[in-house]
């Protein structure tokens, strides 16, 4: 056994572990790296919470903050709205849909350019092919004026209804109402 015990004892002797310790020169301690990554982290959370805590915003940087918030639900509440605005006035709608087709091609651009700016990455294209549906869609708005128009009308006239009918579960219902 003393043969035995002394290779291990050089090994492994003293306390140390030289089978580990030589690895460790050509693969790092997991553990050990697990260890300061924690603690790098740690750092930099703190680090950043006490930008946070030290720096008071004023009311310009809380109100700058409040308006980078702003154009996109603007964005979606207005488009919600124009749907809602083609539904309830079709004639107004189409005056302004109108107008909008009237806008020179390079104002689109700067539009498209400005908006993808601040959006991040948009694609002119989608720019271009939403005008030509519009311009699509505003070709059938006298189509729409007349049905609504027909609509209108239709609400309008007076009570229509036959007085005499094919149908004699109509007639007997009618004649019961008008019985009692």
């Amino acid at each position: 056994m003393g043969l035995i015990e002394r290779i291990l004892g050089l090994v492994f002797g003293s306390g140390r572990n030289v089978v580990a310790e030589t690895a460790e020169v050509f693969r790092v301690n997991a553990e050990a790296q697990a260890g300061r990554e924690a603690g790098l982290q740690g750092q930099a959370l703190e680090q950043f919470g006490q930008e946070f805590r030290l720096a008071r915003r004023g009311w310009f940087d809380r109100l700058m903050d409040a308006l980078n918030r702003v154009p996109r639900p603007a964005m979606a509440l207005g488009t919600l709205g124009l749907f809602v605005a083609a539904m309830v006035d079709p004639v107004w709608f189409a005056a302004r849909m109108a107008g909008i087709a009237l806008v020179p091609e390079p104002l689109w651009w700067l539009l498209g350019a400005i908006v993808s700016f601040y959006f991040g990455a948009r694609h002119q294209a989608k720019g271009q092919d939403f005008q030509r549906d519009l311009a699509v869609t505003m070709a059938a708005v006298p189509q729409v004026v007349r049905t609504v128009t027909d609509i209108e009308d239709l609400r309008s006239a007076p009570d229509a209804s036959p007085t005499s009918s094919d149908n004699p579960a109509l007639e007997e219902w009618r004649a019961a109402r008008a019985h009692g």
